[in-house]
């Protein structure tokens, strides 16, 4: 500032200077060489001042250049930040102090990356082509790391303090639970107070330890429902050893000769309570729905995580509730204008058999129903009882195809999915969209994540042998006076329990002998059940062909891959996962087969030992704990298998584990 001073007066006198000479020389010449000489002086003194402020610019400028250069190299040295160079070999070219003091004294210039550290090594590699800052874990601490590829270099700033607050964050973020005790009211039934007393005595001590031991507060709410609160690190606890208290409480309880299970609902990841507390409820109904015995464990707008359900859910299903389903069902219908029964995409004798009882049911109550058929995608034993329906006009003039469905919907329509819970695989999406909030689901197998949203009856009862089981129990809460069920529908349905249950050997209680026996006495033919249930000689050997593809994969597992060019029909790849239950070691098997030209398909099946159910719901699919399937679409089947050995090698590493 000083210097433009200077400057600013030297030329002021110059200027005055010069108005001065010619000033004088117009008076008098020898005023104008007085003047002249004078103004010389001022000149040679002006100059002077200009050099001197040039030479003080000049100084200030190296000066402070030097200084600011300075401070870039001690603050790129000195700087927290973490500063790596690496030449095109991967070797390190240079680091700043920051960044070798977590190599200590170790030497580490002119090193290959992968030598220094391959853990390094490996970081920079994964995150080279981000451009912008990623968090990562390296040597116990955690870093903003961004690597700029086209110059070799990488920043490392280190945020271990604010990373640690937030997983402190995390880690003390509010969980809610409920827990129901399964069957409390079946087995109490039977005994006298003070072994009831006992009994519940012993389940809150349980229940209350656990919870002390993952600093949780526990709440009884009723004899057979808990809530707790918590926080996430105990949740995280409880995921990683994946919820042994539910394997705890049926062992010990099984050796007191009360047998019980539980089932919890967990819910975490937001700020509202209210909401985690709906969430956590419905995330028990979906265990409860599942058959029980298991925790569903679920983060606000996140996906469900399935623990447990490792056992064949109890059986608690009453002559009581299938009365009361089947009084509410004759309400709907009487409230609908026509009711429509739909099944699964490639359906079943269980699934239509299930539509053909219903159909009938809705004629006893005077309604209008129509089953929903794609009749292009049928399997043998389907397109045989749509040829003997033939003899039934009455039955053959109510099934219509998706699109004739559509047409016919309105607003006061029911629609009923059979065998079945998932939209997605219903035989018309389209339908169900149209009739989404007169929507009734009638199954037995076990809940999956995928609902529908605003169903207006749920009958879902996983220990029941098949759907076919469940709709025969209604018959008898039906009026006497209309029409009774005839031959053909009982032999269908007959036909669906004796396929789902694998000829009575599997998934059988008394209710379903008790159904088949109905089902006997009201005209159900075994000789035209034989008929429905032949194979065709393609068929018969596909599914042998598929048999002899067969591996065993570590303690117990089958599995098959069919060809990757052929299609199989699914009943099919199901036949050949029965079959190889027969062989003697094979706990559980699995059958990998090119459903369609971009689906790949597994049916899955076991002797009740391996929960194929969750291994299949990890896939995308579902089912039973002994049944299950899941589509796979845009993989190829040596994909598809890869994926399924994964599962089953960490299924059986955690198994390991735990024991």
């Amino acid at each position: 500032m000083k210097n433009e001073q200077l400057r600013l007066l030297a030329f002021l006198l110059l200027g005055l200077a010069l108005v001065a000479v010619i000033t004088a020389f117009i008076v008098s010449g020898l005023w104008g060489l007085i003047v002249l000489v004078l103004s010389l002086i001022v000149g040679v003194l002006a100059y002077s001042v200009l050099l001197q402020a040039n030479e003080d610019t000049s100084e200030y400028l190296a000066d402070l250049s030097y200084r600011m250069k300075r401070g870039e190299q001690d603050a790129f040295i000195r700087m927290p930040l973490g500063v790596l160079f690496y030449n095109e070999q991967a070797e390190v070219e240079w680091v700043n102090p920051a960044l070798q003091h977590f190599f200590g004294q170790e030497d580490v210039l002119g090193r290959p990356l992968t030598e220094v550290d391959e853990d390094l090594a490996q970081i920079i590699v994964e995150n080279q082509e981000n451009h912008k800052a990623v968090e990562v874990e390296w040597r116990g601490a955690y870093f903003n790391l961004l690597v700029q590829s086209e110059i070799h270099a990488v920043y490392m700033m280190e945020i271990t303090h604010y990373a640690k607050l937030q997983k402190r964050y995390d880690n003390s973020r509010l969980v809610i639970g409920q827990i129901f005790l399964d069957n409390y009211d079946e087995i109490t039934k039977s005994l006298n107070d003070k072994a009831i007393s006992n009994l519940s005595n012993y389940m809150t001590n349980a229940l209350s330890d656990w919870a002390r031991q993952f600093k949780m507060f526990l709440k009884r709410v009723d004899e057979d429902h808990y809530f707790f609160l918590g926080y996430t690190q105990a949740l995280r606890e409880l995921e990683a050893e994946k919820f042994k208290i539910l394997d705890r409480v049926r062992e010990s309880t099984s050796k007191r000769n009360s047998p019980l299970t539980l089932s919890m609902g967990i819910a975490y990841g937001g700020e509202d309570l209210a909401e985690l507390s709906k969430l956590s409820q419905s995330n028990l109904d979906l265990a409860l729905g599942r058959g029980g015995d298991q925790a569903v464990v679920r983060e606000i707008d996140g996906q469900a995580r399935f623990y447990g359900g490792k056992t064949n859910p109890m059986e608690k299903r009453t002559r009581v509730r299938a009365r009361m389903i089947s009084q509410a069902l004759q309400e709907l219908m009487n409230q609908s204008d026509q009711v429509f029964v739909m099944g699964h995409q490639r359906p079943d004798m269980d699934s239509i058999g299930a539509c053909l009882g219903l159909r009938r049911i809705a004629a006893m109550t005077k309604k209008e129903c129509w089953i929903v058929l794609d009749q292009e995608k049928m399997h043998s034993d389907i397109e045989r009882l749509l040829a003997s329906l033939k003899q039934y006009p009455e039955i053959k003039g109510k099934i219509i195809s998706p699109s004739e469905a559509l047409e016919k919907a309105t607003k006061k329509s029911l629609l009923i999915m059979v065998d079945h819970s998932k939209p997605s695989i219903s035989i018309s999406a389209e339908l169900y969209q149209r009739l989404q909030n007169r929507v009734m689901v009638i199954d037995h197998h076990r809940r999956g994540e995928e609902f529908p949203e605003n169903p207006i009856l749920v009958y879902i009862e996983p220990y029941a042998s098949s759907t076919c089981e469940l709709i025969t129990e209604m018959f008898e809460y039906q009026t006497k006076d209309a029409e009774p069920i005839n031959k053909i529908e009982a032999t269908a349905m007959l036909t669906g329990i004796i396929i789902d249950t694998k000829s009575f050997s599997l998934r059988t209680g008394t209710r379903t002998f008790d159904a088949a026996s109905y089902l006997r006495s009201v005209g159900a033919d075994l000789q035209m059940t034989r008929h429905f249930m032949k194979e065709n000689v393609d068929s018969y050997l596909q599914r042998n062909h598929l048999i002899d593809r067969v591996e065993f994969i570590g303690a117990g597992n089958a599995v098959v891959a069919g060809e990757e060019k052929k299609i199989y029909d699914p009943v099919t790849a199901a036949q050949a996962a029965d079959s190889l239950l027969n062989i003697s070691g094979v706990e559980a098997s699995f059958v990998i087969t090119k459903r369609a030209e971009n689906t790949v398909g597994i049916s899955a099946r076991s002797n009740g030992e391996t929960n194929v159910q969750v291994i299949m719901e990890k896939m995308g699919g579902g089912g039973h704990l002994s049944n299950a399937a899941t589509q796979i679409e845009g993989q190829k089947i040596a994909q598809v298998k890869d994926e399924l050995l994964a599962i089953l090698n960490a299924t059986l590493q955690n198994d390991t584990e735990t024991e």
